[in-house]
């Protein structure tokens, strides 16, 4: 817990994994995802590079943030789709995913992006319990952060305010990505 100016203790916002996604059961694979989009999740599918378990996590996951207003194709949530696929299948496999050196960083870079990090985190929580994978550890979850941040920035949109809504993730300056501006 920080504190505020004033001396009062800022406490976090308690973590609702649910709060701003409602999850679809079933569907159609890829259903109202981007056809590049799907074609690429189908791909990592189809080759067994992941599991359908995490696949269907993860489209379902890409439905809630355009749910959220976020600008979800495979132009500007590629990177995002392969990460997060790769990292939970992972995790799935039991490897381990931290890097702390790297998570120091991206926090620091995330230090005015709040609500993508709040987002991570609910979509890690969410993981844990839908698939059962360990904990995404702080530098995984700062990664998937930064691709969140990245994916609102294209969104061109100004701060929001509500916690857990797309519009929350957009909020602060902008953020690099491999070092550069997206």
């Amino acid at each position: 817990m920080e504190e505020k100016a004033g001396g009062t203790p800022e406490r976090e916002p308690e973590l609702d994994p649910d709060q701003g996604h409602d999850r679809e059961p079933g569907g159609e694979r890829g259903g109202g995802l981007d056809g590049q989009l799907a074609l690429r999740i189908a791909l990592f599918r189809d080759t067994g590079q992941v599991r359908a378990e995490v696949t269907e996590f993860v489209e379902s996951e890409l439905r809630g943030l355009t749910r959220e207003g976020l600008p979800v194709s495979e132009e500007t949530a590629g990177m995002l789709t392969s990460h997060l696929m790769m990292a939970l299948n992972r995790l799935l496999d039991g490897e381990s995913l931290d890097d702390p050196a790297a998570g120091e960083q991206m926090a620091a870079e995330l230090a005015d992006r709040p609500g993508a990090v709040l987002l991570a985190r609910r979509i890690a929580l969410r993981a844990e319990r839908t698939l059962g994978t360990a904990p995404l550890p702080d530098s995984e979850t700062h990664y998937l952060a930064m691709h969140l941040a990245v994916l609102a920035q294209s969104a061109g949109t100004a701060a929001g305010s509500r916690a857990g809504a797309g519009e929350d993730v957009r909020q602060g300056a902008s953020v690099r990505q491999n070092g550069e501006r997206p």
